[in-house]
This record gives structure tokens, C-alpha cells and sequence, in this order.
């Protein structure tokens, strides 16, 4: 029994020792495998040629990608910039036109005005004329029948209200005197005052010297004593 115990013991060493034994190896063999896989990595990289690899490719398109869009860009901009170009040469037209336009509106504004000054003087010369020919025309129309207006009054009888009443008297003094006149055709008496009307005669004044003196179109009467009797 006790050998079979030693001989498990032993067992059990012998494994124990060939495990370490065997991680020292594997552990040795990773180490220099790492290593020189390093060796490797950094001499590929020195001595790789990017001439004609695929990144060199690959860098090649993104740059022809990129010339090709700032080529875009600068194409849209020169277009943008001819536009705005002709946008400031049609507006400098259409200034000039307007310019243009305003010079000939305001010379036809001036020609008009002239034009209706002219016409305004031309209306007012002939407004003149005719005021001057009716008064010429109303001058040698007027002064016939003035002419025989005073004729006629000179010819008619003064005194005609005379035929129709007589002054009685004259009454009251200062200016608040008053007459006294018969109708001949009745013989009733009146009594006048100045302002009021007799048969259409105004009466004009009252005084003792004149007696009563009357207005009528224009035209003076007088009755008093002398051709009432």
C-alpha cells in the first residue's frame, strides 16, 4: 500500500515538472516567435514600394475626385461671375435708358409748358381785345342814346307831375318837414313825406324855397308853390 502511495506521489511530481518544463518552452517559443514577427513587420515596411500599390491607387482617385470638385466649383463660380457680369451691364443700360427717358419727359414737360404759357398769353391778348371793342362798341352805342335821352329830357316838360297835383304847403321844420299836395283829378289832399312815393314819384327832399322835389327812372320833378298855382 505505501508503495503504491509513493509511486502516485512521484507520478504527480514527474507531471508537475514536465508542465513547467513545457510552459517555459511554449512560453520561450511565443517570445521569439513575436519577435520575429516584429523583425518581419518593420523590414515589409521599409522596403514596401507604394509606386503602383492599391493605396497608391486609392489615393489617387480621391485626389482626382477632389481636383474634379474645386474644378466644378471654380466653373460655377466664373459661371456666377458672368452672370452678375451682364446682370451689371443690363442694369447700367437701363439706367442710361431711364436717364434718357427722363431727359426727353422733362424736355416735352418744358416744350408744353411753353406751349400752354404761349397759349395763355394768346387767350388773355384776345380777352383784351374784346373787352376793348365792347367798350368801344358800348361807347359809340351809348353815347346816341344818351344823347337822345337828354334830348328827351330837355324836351319834356319838367313840371308834369304838376298836371296831376298842386303843393298846398309846406309844414314842420328842420329836417322832419312835411307837405301837403292836392289831387287835381279828385281834390283830396295828401300828406308827404321825404322817402315816400306818389304815384310811383319818389319823394327826394321837402324844403320851403324848393318845395317838393320827386324821383322817378332818373328823372327830377319838382312841385312847389309856383307851378302848383
Amino acid at each position: 500500500m505505501q508503495n503504491k502511495i509513493k509511486m502516485l506521489f512521484g507520478l504527480t511530481l514527474f507531471a508537475i515538472t514536465f508542465g513547467c518544463y513545457a510552459e517555459e518552452v511554449i512560453v520561450d517559443a511565443n517570445v521569439d516567435d513575436i519577435t520575429a514577427n516584429e523583425q518581419f513587420s518593420a523590414d515589409a515596411v521599409e522596403e514596401y514600394n507604394i509606386d503602383g500599390s492599391l493605396f497608391q491607387q486609392i489615393t489617387d482617385l480621391e485626389q482626382e475626385k477632389v481636383l474634379m470638385q474645386l474644378e466644378k466649383e471654380r466653373a460655377q463660380l466664373n459661371l456666377d461671375l458672368d452672370r452678375l457680369a451682364a446682370e451689371k451691364i443690363k442694369l447700367h443700360m437701363e439706367i442710361d435708358t431711364l436717364s434718357g427717358r427722363a431727359e426727353q419727359q422733362q424736355q416735352e414737360f418744358e416744350t408744353e409748358r411753353a406751349r400752354l404759357q404761349n397759349e395763355a398769353k394768346r387767350l388773355e391778348n384776345e380777352r383784351e381785345a374784346l373787352t376793348n371793342r365792347a367798350a368801344t362798341s358800348v361807347s359809340a352805342y351809348s353815347a346816341p342814346i344818351q344823347q337822345q335821352y337828354v334830348e328827351q329830357t330837355q324836351s319834356k316838360p319838367v313840371a308834369e307831375i304838376s298836371k296831376q297835383y298842386k303843393l298846398i304847403n309846406v309844414f314842420g321844420a328842420g329836417g322832419q318837414l312835411q307837405a301837403t299836395v292836392q289831387d287835381l283829378s279828385n281834390g283830396q289832399n295828401k300828406k308827404l313825406s321825404v322817402g315816400k312815393t306818389l304815384d310811383g314819384y319818389t319823394v327826394k327832399s321837402i324844403s320851403l324855397d324848393e318845395g317838393v322835389v320827386f324821383s322817378k327812372d332818373g328823372e327830377i320833378q319838382t312841385l312847389n308853390v309856383t307851378n302848383g298855382n
